[in-house]
């Protein structure tokens, strides 16, 4: 048999400069072009107010993490989470309406699934070992069932 080698670390990103990696590094370029572009655009004080903001977010993209995972998931999650808020708390106080419904005895029986028991796990076990050759004898009653009304036997 073949035999393959199993990636290990693959949560770990390579690393390009040192301790910086490139997803790092390309945060930090970005960074850097837009505070070039803003100190050729604005004046002193509006550039300073502008990229200050700026040179902080790059470095919280770049180097924070959140519970283990980079920061930029964290914002993903945090913007999904006010896109579509699904709040789901456990209320152990019931309405009286709930209660009601749940005193309700209900006559129907509500079909449930048959359970298997050792022999029969056992017998199944031995049809999937002979890939299907032993049938098993609740499928030859099965069948013989069947053949009777078929045939009116």
């Amino acid at each position: 048999m073949q035999q393959f080698t199993v990636p290990q670390f693959i949560d770990v990103e390579s690393k390009i400069i040192g301790p910086i990696t490139t997803r790092q590094f390309l945060i930090f370029l970005g960074a850097g072009i837009f505070i070039a572009l803003f100190y050729k655009i604005f004046d002193f004080t509006l550039f300073l107010s502008v990229s200050i903001p700026v040179a902080i977010l790059a470095v919280a993209f770049a180097l924070v993490r959140v519970n283990g995972r980079p920061f930029h998931f964290f914002v993903l999650n945090v913007v999904q989470t006010w896109r579509r808020p699904a709040i789901r708390v456990w209320n152990n106080k019931l309405d009286p309406v709930e209660v009601e419904v749940q005193n309700f005895i209900f006559t129907e029986k509500i079909p449930t699934k048959e359970f298997y028991h050792r022999s029969r796990l056992a017998e199944l076990s031995l049809i999937v070992d002979t890939a299907g050759e032993y049938r098993g004898a609740w499928q030859d009653e099965e069948e013989e069932i069947m053949l009777e009304d078929e045939f009116g036997a």
